[in-house]
């Protein structure tokens, strides 16, 4: 019990680091404040002789552009409808109505967002794949962390070796990271954007982590494996 409310305690503790780091960066955007940063970024990933070309080997960019699909609206509601149908036919509704509420709020959250602050892409330099919304927060860089690091919380919690919690967890936080990255190296966001969507992003998967944590307390959704190492 006593572990649990500290369990508790401390992702209130992360969420709220997060929100309010995410309204500090807002603030800043909307003040102009973080421009030279922005572009500092933005061009330290560009060749210096000429800002059309992004550092490194010509066939990096093709690698950006393959994993921030991984990030995509398309990709993400695939990968998430079909985990939720696979905990579906496996008789955990609860768990696959959870992943739905998780992501498909974070989606919603993520347009309303980008809605009220309107924030234009980069123009300092071309950007490398096409682009129809606002740029803050970053919506890859969001739903990636809403989107990974939900369900990567979820296979934690179904599984008893610490080994392997580390290994997904790590694999969640890596994906997510790579995405938001990728979306500098393609000039498609502002450093801060992404900055901000990971910090969002990430609050809302943990919020809802603690959710499902209360569920399982009430019985409501399965009980985690034991932590005790298989004999």
């Amino acid at each position: 019990m006593i572990r649990r409310d500290f369990t508790r305690l401390a992702g209130l503790v992360v969420i709220a680091v997060a929100l309010l780091t995410f309204a500090g960066l807002a603030v800043e955007v909307m003040e102009g404040d973080t421009l030279g940063f922005d572009r500092l970024i933005l061009l330290a990933l560009r060749s210096p002789s000429d800002p059309n070309n992004p550092i490194g080997p010509r066939w990096l960019g093709e690698v950006a552009r393959d994993i921030t699909g991984l990030g995509s609206l398309v990709v993400l509601t695939g990968v998430t409808l079909a985990v939720a149908g696979y905990l579906a036919l496996i008789g955990k509704w609860s768990d696959a109505l959870l992943v739905l509420a998780a992501v498909g709020g974070g989606a919603a959250l993520s347009t309303l967002l980008k809605l009220a602050f309107q924030r234009p892409r980069p123009d300092i330099v071309p950007h490398a794949v096409q682009v129809y919304t606002a740029s803050f927060p970053s919506g890859h860089a969001m739903l990636s962390a809403v989107t990974y690091l939900t369900l990567g919380a979820l296979l934690v919690r179904m599984q008893a070796r610490r080994s392997v919690k580390a290994y997904v967890l790590t694999l969640a936080i890596l994906t997510t990271l790579l995405v938001g990255v990728s979306r500098m190296y393609l000039g498609v966001h502002w450093p801060t954007d992404v900055l901000a969507g990971w910090c969002i992003g990430a609050a809302w998967a943990l919020l809802w982590w603690l959710v499902a944590l209360d569920l399982q307390c009430q019985g409501k959704i399965e009980t985690a494996i034991s932590t005790k190492s298989p004999t």
